[in-house]
């Protein structure tokens, strides 16, 4: 196939102008191309007065080693370079992802077929028993918070009456973190497995656009039914899932891992332990570490939500163009190098969402951002974080990181209230430092199950105050209205990443042998895809062990 890129068509044209587009940059009749495929598909909002689609397509072309020959041989070979034309191969047939080992099972055999077992049924777990599955084995996988259907009762409850359940929450349960967020599937990462992750996402229900879009979401209320349809796939090749089931202990002879306790009451012999707990699993860090699992600290970050009218960014990033049909809720990515040594960014930016509460212990708050699929609310919303260094911890141990984020979680819970209320300040009273003691009517608060206007400054240590209000005025010199008085932040988002990595060698196997930890929580990913990835990764070393 012949891949293009730089292919740019206009908001006054129609997408079927790409066939023409292609034949002209390689210099083609069109009845010469017998087939493309879009693979990327990106808007380019630079000029405000000239807002367009932007293409990368693969395209089979009759004879095509001589049509690209001839395109490099010109003597004006500039189309060549602008649109990047190459020769590939056509990934979505010949990629070489997850591969079936069923017939080679005979490789395997010291891994005995029904125990594997993998912990966490977030995207890593997930991705990880279906390719076991896929493979020929069983594995087990269990989960300490429930099955979808039954955690959306749970979190919907917590969010209209502030009764939490900690063990079905939105951290916790089946689809991971990531069930109650956007369903963002962006990544900077170029791994070839990524192409199996869309087509199984896509086959279990998420829209077909994902494939090709520059920034693909699937939105909650549909990538609910994709984890269903994801678990059902799993259980017909094999595997087996326990919800409600929390791994609560490891027994370990001769550095090399023997069997795991369930609900703190049933041991079960383990060949492999996948380890896909999710970044809040705190009390399984601890039996990890007091297990002698090795594990060091590691950088993240912390901040507050920031919502503006959806409208506002509209009209920011697409100008006279906001409002557009062919143009989606506008999105951005901020970034602020401060001349204190610190970082502040926007990050899981939500068009058209809102900020949910994500607390999954009780007496502490966190918040995070959740949009549908249409993305049509009435505001968007971003984390803004600061940095976080291991030196900010106040010690070397490698839990301090999480003590670090409960301090901050506990002040905001008090400051809520004491009743998973949220504390709330416009940007503009949080940069003169005064309490906001009323909210403007310009927009209307989204998080549930209540607000208190508060000052924000009473949740955070002060370098992370002033980090704040130097990185909001910067990134209003990028965005502007970004820092508009009357936007309303509100307080806190710790949960951004892990706090801490879980070790483990070249193999992906950790300090004790048998256990791979992976995904968000071992400290190895960040988001969806890279966590999917990471799982493949995993299944397949156990696989061809």
């Amino acid at each position: 196939m012949i891949h293009i890129e730089e292919l740019k068509i206009n908001l006054s044209q129609n997408e079927t102008l790409l066939l023409a587009l292609i034949a002209s940059v390689l210099r083609i009749p069109a009845d010469r191309i017998t087939s493309y495929r879009i693979v990327k598909k990106a808007i380019d909002s630079r000029k405000k007065s000239d807002i367009c689609f932007v293409y990368s397509v693969d395209a089979e072309v009759v004879d095509e080693k001589r049509v690209l020959k001839g395109l490099l041989k010109s003597k004006d070979a500039r189309g060549v370079k602008q649109h990047r034309v190459r020769m590939v191969e056509d990934v979505f047939q010949n990629s070489e992802t997850v591969r079936d080992a069923s017939r080679h099972c005979e490789r395997s055999e010291a891994i005995q077929r029904n125990n594997i077992v993998v912990v966490g049924a977030g995207p890593c777990g997930l991705f990880a028993a279906l390719a076991l599955s896929r493979a020929g084995f069983s594995p087990l996988i269990v989960e300490r918070g429930k099955k979808v259907e039954e955690r959306i009762a749970d979190v919907e409850r917590f969010f209209k009456t502030g009764i939490l359940n900690p063990e079905s929450n939105v951290q916790f349960g089946e689809g991971g973190a990531g069930t109650f967020s956007d369903g963002k599937l962006y990544t900077l990462i170029n791994d070839k497995r990524s192409h199996f992750i869309y087509q199984t996402l896509v086959e279990c229900g998420a829209p077909s656009e994902i494939v090709y879009d520059a920034k693909p979401h699937i939105g909650t209320d549909i990538l609910r039914k994709v984890v269903v349809s994801l678990r059902e796939k799993i259980i017909a090749l094999g595997g087996i899932f326990r919800f409600e089931t929390k791994l609560t202990g490891i027994h370990v002879k001769n550095n090399t891992l023997q069997s795991v306790v369930l609900n703190d009451s049933e041991e079960m012999p383990v060949s492999a332990l996948i380890l896909a707990i999710g970044h809040s699993a705190r009390d399984s860090f601890q039996m990890l570490f007091d297990s002698k699992l090795n594990m060091i600290q590691k950088p993240f970050s912390v901040g507050v939500r920031i919502e503006h009218p959806a409208s506002l960014i509209n009209r920011s990033q697409y100008g006279n163009f906001a409002g557009h049909p062919l143009l989606p809720p506008a999105k951005y990515k901020l970034v602020a190098h401060l001349n204190n040594g610190r970082s502040v960014y926007t990050f899981c930016m939500c068009p058209g969402g809102y900020v949910v509460a994500a607390a999954s212990e009780e007496a502490s708050l966190t918040v995070n951002g959740m949009s549908e699929n249409r993305q049509d609310g009435a505001n968007s919303n971003s984390a803004v974080l600061v940095g976080v260094h291991p030196s900010d911890f106040g010690s070397a141990h490698p839990l301090a990181g999480i003590d670090f984020q409960r301090h901050i979680e506990q002040k905001t819970f008090a400051l809520g209230g004491s009743n998973y209320h949220a504390p709330v300040q416009t940007v503009g009273d949080f940069l003169k430092d005064r309490l906001s003691v009323s909210l403007p009517s310009e927009i209307t608060p989204t998080y549930q199950p209540g607000i208190t206007p508060a000052n924000l400054k009473d949740c955070f240590p002060d370098f992370v105050v002033e980090s704040l209000k130097l990185g909001i005025v910067e990134m209003d010199r990028k965005l502007r209205g970004f820092a508009s008085p009357t936007a309303l932040l509100t307080a806190s988002e710790t949960r951004s990443s892990s706090p801490l990595r879980i070790l483990r060698d070249e193999h992906g196997v950790a300090s004790v042998k048998n256990i791979y930890p992976v995904g968000e929580g071992a400290g190895y990913a960040g988001g969806i895809m890279s966590s999917a990835v990471d799982g493949l990764r995993a299944a397949e070393r156990v696989i061809w062990k």
